[in-house]
């Protein structure tokens, strides 16, 4: 095993997640995706991995045939996170499927004062797994050989406590990874109680931006940031 190689290319075809690369298995889905949808037929060149860092090179089969050395990825750092405050509709599901694709590796929904959104416990579950879904998909879309933590819904007050947490605010300065969490408020802004708290503001943008906008554009500056030299 070496430490250190890039996630997998598309030359070794399709990416998809399994429990152990020691032991590859495919859930049915993924199975019903590789055949239906990719047409990947056997024998065919695939990579599996465990969302870890770990991945290899396998054949298609019935059970995944190992064809490489199963090879490490190191974690980047430092950790990237973006809070988001729930938003309407299918957003959520946008915002963590782009976050994933950009390298974020902590998704946090969470309410605040001014939440138009608010899930009750039971939704909030069943919301929470169709995130983690979504965050899965993106990997194996995207070749990640991380899975992001999405976290459950939590509250802003809690958020506001964690180390390196900033709001995002067009009062504040550009980005940095002084402050690599970076939390986007609801459509109607901060209220007066949140922002009269000891926290830095960074600015995404000289514009207001939609909230999902924010989201997005905070983990691509993240990540550009983090990808830069040091």
């Amino acid at each position: 095993m070496s430490g250190g190689d890039p996630a997998p290319d598309g030359s070794h075809g399709p990416h998809v997640l399994v429990d152990d690369v020691d032991r590859p298995e495919l859930a049915d889905d993924d199975r019903h995706h590789l055949e239906r949808v990719r047409r990947v037929r056997r024998g065919d060149p695939i990579t599996v991995g465990d969302g870890a860092g770990r991945w290899r090179p396998c054949l298609m089969d019935s059970r995944p045939e190992p064809a490489g050395e199963v090879r490490e990825v190191t974690r980047p750092t430092p950790e990237l996170a973006v809070g988001f405050a729930l938003l309407k509709g299918g957003r959520p599901e946008l915002v963590v499927q782009k976050l994933t694709e950009l390298g974020i590796d902590r998704i946090v929904p969470f309410t605040s004062s001014r939440s138009v959104v608010r899930w009750e416990p039971d939704r909030a579950a069943r919301n929470t797994e169709r995130l983690r879904r979504v965050a899965r998909e993106a990997v194996m879309q995207c070749r990640r050989a991380w899975l992001p933590e999405v976290e459950p819904v939590a509250a802003f007050t809690e958020l506001a406590t964690r180390p390196g947490v900033a709001l995002a605010d067009l009062s504040g300065d550009l980005s940095s990874l002084r402050t690599p969490f970076v939390l986007i408020g609801p459509e109607g802004g901060w209220a007066p109680e949140e922002r009269a708290l000891d926290l830095p503001r960074v600015r995404v943008s000289d514009a207001v931006l939609r909230a999902e906008t924010a989201a997005i554009a905070t983990g691509v500056l993240l990540g550009v940031r983090r990808a830069q030299p040091r």
